[in-house]
């Protein structure tokens, strides 16, 4: 009986001790949400640390760069129809964790991202005609990410690379330059 009390006991205290430690990996930051508080200000390094058991609980977040996609159907300066899809290279501002946290959650990147990128995209597409976006593809992409860079920022997102992976124009555009190039 004494040794059924003592393995109890030592098992009580391992698990209060498993329960007041969490671990931050590399690449990693977190912030505590509190039960009796709320979110915490502090932003929390790699390594191990304490907390609370049941008060306290860790909100992990990924702070290494992460590609999203997104894309958008919209219309050319000279009103042809273009499908844009970008690859968005982007991190959270590791400053700014407990206002991401408390107004868009830890899937603030699928939450914001597409709706920013979409709207970017077709302000940017418009101001060029279509051929303008395959003739200066270069200026067209480095308008784009200076422009969602601009826009991210105000949701605390740092946007570090933007790349069209895919231009689509329609069908009419299309044979248009066929038509073009046959021509010459």
């Amino acid at each position: 009986q004494k040794f059924a009390a003592l393995a109890i006991g030592a098992g009580v205290v391992v698990a209060g001790v498993y329960t007041s430690v969490f671990q931050v990996r590399g690449g990693e930051r977190a912030i505590i949400f509190d039960r009796l508080y709320g979110v915490q200000d502090r932003v929390i390094g790699e390594g191990i640390h304490f907390r609370i058991p049941f008060l306290q609980e860790p909100v992990i977040f990924n702070i290494r760069r992460q590609p999203l996609d997104a894309s958008a159907t919209t219309g050319s300066k000279d009103l042809h129809k273009v499908i844009v899809s970008l690859k968005i290279v982007f991190e959270p501002d590791t400053d700014q964790l407990r206002q991401i946290y408390m107004k868009y959650g830890t899937d603030y990147a699928e939450i914001i991202l597409p709706v920013i990128g979409n709207e970017t995209l077709k302000a940017i597409v418009a101001r060029y005609d279509a051929q303008e976006l395959i003739t200066r593809k270069e200026q067209f992409t480095s308008d784009i990410q200076q422009a969602l860079s601009q826009r991210a920022a105000d949701f605390d997102i740092l946007v570090h690379d933007v790349a069209v992976t895919h231009l689509e124009f329609s069908e009419e555009f299309v044979k248009a330059m066929e038509q073009q190039y046959q021509h010459e």
